[in-house]
């Protein structure tokens, strides 16, 4: 039943103890309510040359000099880490490929559990393009790509849902024409890259608001 604090009158927010709380129910409070996430589409390969693909939320830009950014990859129940990281492990080197609304499908498709060393490429009929400066190939119909190169490994905690953070040092990038504006530059109306948000819920950045900054 919903409760109505008597007008003027606050109730106490819900605290919860992350000390004692469950890493499954601490993923659902930390997916919930950080949003909206960008997704990497990491596309990265195998010693034995078989490519793969997959979506991480856990990702971000952190640095411009040296231009680094970095996706979390969970290591699931059986305390198995994610192939794209197995991959960099192997093969130091990856692709973030940003997700458009058009491709929201199929990087779906890509979060469906395969055997190790099965290409979510292949499986999906996914069209791929080559990289310049490393060996995993990028998508080719991502609106942006980064080429990374591995520059550390961070494993955080032991176990199901501990995680492998891979930082990456971008050595190349690619932008879509069609995404440029007039002035040369990504214009955000055309770029539409979509964002995660808890369960199967998903956002697109259409909705744009511009606030001036403070000199």
């Amino acid at each position: 039943m919903l409760r109505l604090a008597p007008r003027g009158v606050a109730f106490p927010p819900m605290t919860l103890d992350f000390e004692t709380l469950a890493a499954r129910d601490v993923y659902a409070w930390m997916s919930n309510t950080i949003t909206p996430r960008p997704i990497a589409w990491v596309s990265s390969i195998s010693a034995e040359g078989k490519t793969n693909l997959a979506p991480f939320s856990y990702f971000q830009a952190i640095c411009s000099n040296p231009p680094t950014l970095l996706f979390t990859g969970t290591v699931d129940r059986n305390g198995r880490s994610k192939d794209s990281v197995i991959n960099v492990r192997q093969v130091p080197e990856f692709v973030v490929n940003l997700v458009s609304y058009e491709l929201a499908v199929p990087m779906n498709l890509t979060a469906t559990p395969l055997p190790h060393g099965e290409s979510e490429f292949e499986k999906f009929a996914i069209a791929t393009a080559p990289s310049l400066k490393v060996k995993p190939p990028r998508v080719a119909a991502a609106p942006v790509a980064f080429e990374c190169r591995v520059d550390r490994i961070l494993d955080l905690g032991e176990g199901p849902a501990s995680a492998n953070v891979v930082l990456g040092r971008v050595v190349q990038m690619h932008v879509a024409d069609a995404i440029l504006g007039a002035d040369g530059m990504v214009d955000p109306h055309k770029l539409d890259t979509i964002g995660r948000f808890g369960g199967n819920y998903y956002t697109r950045t259409q909705d744009l608001f511009t606030i001036q900054r403070p000199v």
